[in-house]
């Protein structure tokens, strides 16, 4: 799986003295040990253990004297940044070299947007405004709930792709399919008018009806997936808003589930330069036998797939994403890869390609998603194109990059 930098040891230069301006210094050495260029690949630094200390106001990330886009989050809301993101892109059978300064100075720099997150009000002036955060009690009715946010839920996008994930018991993750690789959300939401397509903006291309759609997390009961129903509580809220990722977080207080009362955390990561979604899920009071599932589900039409023993699952095929329009007919490949440490098994029913989860060692179930739309301009046509993809996605996923430090 992709590495942070949380296991390896850094040495930096500080500036000591009250009152002054302190800045740590330090170089980063990715090495690329396959045959396959990366591109756009993440590197997370964990400031709790490498920033000495610091409270990191600002930070600046160069390679070959060029600054590189980064961005530093709160993913705890305690005001101080926790993590330090960015991307790298490395040669085949080689390594790059990223000099890194913390400061616990401000000093805002402006980076192009490459990614893009909300979630926004559905009021009645159409004004939409957007929040960071929003709780509901577990009594609320699922569909107010449901229409009360603006595209239903949060919403993210990466140039690639756009999902939204549903506010209401489901929480189930669907998709947005671009022609243009582009930031669009702020333009159509999922709600891309006929005058829009004409100008060649994307639309929703899927429909998940009675499926887990794109890697949607569920329970498992009755040998079957089920919805998250009874909760204390539920809340959407938007930890990172780009510009080099975007973090989704959706949280569920007192869940009660096969008898247990659980609290669950699931994070959704999304990275520029990335069609691919990092999962991680924290289930504090599950027992060690507790079976969940995600999973990606078989198109309407021409659906075809695979799953295989090591973790990866691939869909093609064909729907209608809007019934109301049903001569709008839309291509979608998916994919599905879960790590070996929480996969317990591996099965399809009629509308699905499951995997059955458990927590690891640490409470966590860790899974990536990636989807594409046959409507982009410059992506893939078939099925076997798109499952070609998947498994050279699995290989890289296989393969991180060594990060170390000098």
């Amino acid at each position: 799986m992709r590495l942070s930098l949380s296991a390896l040891f850094l040495i930096g230069l500080s500036c000591a003295g009250t009152g002054q301006a302190r800045e740590i210094i330090r170089e980063v050495r990715i090495s690329n040990p396959t045959r396959m260029a990366r591109k756009a690949y993440p590197v997370v630094v964990d400031l709790h253990r490498h920033a000495d200390g610091l409270h990191v106001r600002s930070a600046k990330v160069v390679c070959d004297g060029r600054e590189i886009p980064s961005q530093a989050d709160d993913l705890n809301g305690d005001f101080r940044a926790d993590e330090l993101a960015f991307t790298a892109d490395i040669p085949a059978q080689g390594e790059a070299v990223y000099h890194i300064t913390l400061s616990d100075t401000d000093a805002p720099r402006s980076y192009p947007r490459e990614t893009r997150a909300y979630l926004k009000l559905h009021d009645e002036k159409g004004k939409h405004p957007e929040v960071k955060s929003i709780t509901y009690p577990g009594n609320a009715d699922l569909l107010d709930m449901y229409n009360s946010i603006y595209g239903h839920g949060a919403v993210f996008e990466s140039r690639l792709a756009a999902f939204r994930i549903y506010m209401d018991n489901r929480q189930s993750i669907d998709l947005y399919g671009k022609a243009s690789y582009r930031l669009e959300m702020d333009s159509t939401g999922f709600y891309t008018t006929p005058e829009q397509l004409a100008q060649g903006y994307g639309c929703d291309i899927l429909w998940a009806g009675q499926s887990v759609g794109a890697g949607s997390f569920r329970g498992y009961q009755n040998d079957k997936p089920c919805y998250i129903d009874t909760v204390a509580w539920r809340r959407q809220t938007i930890l990172a808003d780009g510009p080099v990722r975007t973090v989704v977080e959706v949280a569920d207080g007192g869940w009660i589930y096969h008898g247990q009362t659980l609290h669950m955390t699931q994070r959704y990561t999304l990275y520029a330069g990335h069609r691919d979604v990092e999962v991680d899920i924290r289930i504090d009071g599950a027992s060690p036998d507790a079976t969940f599932c995600t999973g990606i589900q078989k198109l309407e039409r021409h659906s075809t797939g695979f799953m295989q023993e090591d973790g990866l699952c691939g869909s093609w095929g064909n729907n209608v994403p809007e019934k109301s329009t049903p001569e709008h007919d839309e291509w979608v490949g998916l994919g599905l890869y879960t790590d070996k440490a929480c996969r317990k098994e591996m099965k399809e029913d009629e509308f699905n390609y499951l995997t059955l989860l458990g927590t690891d060692a640490d409470k966590h179930i860790r899974y990536y998603i990636t989807v594409c739309a046959r409507r982009e301009k410059d992506g893939f046509k078939n099925s076997k194109a798109w499952f070609d993809y998947l498994r050279l996605w699995k290989t890289e996923l296989d393969s991180p990059c060594t990060v170390s430090i000098r």
